[in-house]
């Protein structure tokens, strides 16, 4: 999970959220939207951080908008961010991030999850840890149950991709320092790319375990 700055919303969102009786369903076209929170989160899934696009995307309201948790937020530009589709439709097992969140909101009410990727006052990185597995793991219980049970981050398949996208930065480094280690000035270089959006407006997948681990070898060589 990496933290989102969350900027303008799109005009047209504005402009339907002042008709009267708007509401979410009945907001049309989203692609203005979508492409919103796309550039705002580098192309990444606010939850899993793999790659996402226009085609690929759910607009995930982190506070749900049902009747009996915060429907006024339903069009809140700053309660809106992209999620992957977690492998919607599949077992319960095989969902993670949006899906597998909608699937609990469907059993029973969770009206937010503890973690808010978009919230200005609460650093979500702060409270994410990863292991050498390529797990994510949280000291704080609530969170970690989360980050298990409701959005099932540590799916077989996501941490496989985790460890192959860091295994591919970790050869890139040996392949400059070879029988060399790497020093301190290449790590964070590479800390400040990866801080930074590439030339298409994307953010490296897997950023933060990424970010974890290069800090890692950056403070204990």
């Amino acid at each position: 999970m990496k933290r989102i700055i969350k900027g303008s919303e799109p005009p047209c969102l504005l402009q339907y959220r002042q008709t009267q009786d708007a509401n979410y369903d009945g907001y049309h076209p989203k692609e203005l939207l979508k492409t919103s929170l796309l550039k705002e989160q580098g192309y990444i899934c606010c939850y899993c951080m793999q790659r996402i696009s226009i085609h690929n995307m759910e607009i995930e309201h982190n506070k749900a908008q049902n009747k009996d948790c915060y429907p006024h937020l339903q069009l809140d530009y700053k309660n809106l961010i992209a999620s992957c589709s977690g492998n919607r439709g599949k077992r319960l097992k095989n969902l993670h991030c949006n899906g597998r969140k909608g699937y609990y909101e469907g059993k029973k009410i969770i009206c937010k999850i503890t973690l808010n990727p978009a919230d200005s006052n609460k650093n979500c990185e702060n409270y994410i840890k990863y292991s050498s597995t390529g797990k994510i793991f949280s000291d704080d219980e609530t969170i970690n149950h989360e980050l298990n049970e409701i959005l099932n981050l540590n799916h077989e398949i996501l941490v496989k991709n985790r460890k192959e996208t860091l295994f591919s930065v970790i050869n890139a480094l040996n392949e400059k320092f070879r029988n060399k280690t790497w020093s301190k000035e290449a790590i964070k270089k590479k800390l400040e790319e990866l801080s930074s959006k590439d030339a298409e407006g994307k953010y490296t997948e897997y950023v933060q375990y990424i970010v974890w681990y290069l800090s890692k070898r950056l403070n204990n060589p």
